[in-house]
């Protein structure tokens, strides 16, 4: 599922409670996991809830709404999404170049596609090439990610998808080229 469709569906209880709307998913750069959402109200000036919402209090994804069990699910205040100890503020990726180890830049991130699941994590990244042309790009383990750039291995440029459909092949085949070369190296 890509982030953007993420963004913006409803919060809502098993009761059928709206409780708020996801503003934006907080992941660890570092385990590609995806922590928290944070949350605004519902309408078209609602602002910030300046309330967290842990994945491990997500009962459900859909594609309409993400579910909770009741508002008590929802953090007091948005602390989860700030960065803890020694980690780093979060990056918006969104704009950012992205380019292989060895220098090849591969184009610019459109939105990151997310693997979703008990752990969710960001599976890869939709990224617009120099041709205007969009692609999705798998991203297996830790990535490097500034302000300025997300640094992937080569051999991620081999291993894109056209599509949704096509992106978890994608996903495994370079896994498994990943894999290959460092039992080789």
């Amino acid at each position: 599922m890509r982030a953007s469709e993420i963004s913006g569906k409803p919060v809502v209880t098993l009761a059928g409670d709206d409780i708020g709307q996801v503003k934006d998913l907080v992941y660890d750069s570092v385990t590609g996991s995806i922590r928290c959402f944070t949350l605004a109200g519902r309408g078209l000036f609602a602002g910030p809830l300046h309330r967290a919402l842990l994945w491990e209090s997500v009962h459900g994804l859909g594609p309409h709404a993400v579910m909770v069990s009741d508002e008590n699910s929802l953090e007091e205040d948005d602390t989860a999404a700030r960065p803890s100890g020694e980690e780093r503020a979060g990056v918006n990726v969104l704009g950012v170049a992205i380019t292989s180890r060895n220098g090849v830049q591969l184009g610019i991130v459109t939105d990151a596609i997310v693997a979703t699941g008990r752990a969710p994590v960001v599976a890869g990244y939709e990224v617009e090439t120099g041709e205007r042309r969009r692609v999705l790009l798998p991203v297996v383990g830790p990535v490097t990610v500034s302000d300025e750039r997300l640094l992937v291995p080569d051999a991620t440029a081999q291993h894109s998808a056209g599509d949704l459909a096509g992106f978890g092949t994608a996903v495994e085949s370079l896994r498994t080229r990943l894999q290959h070369d460092q039992r080789e190296g």
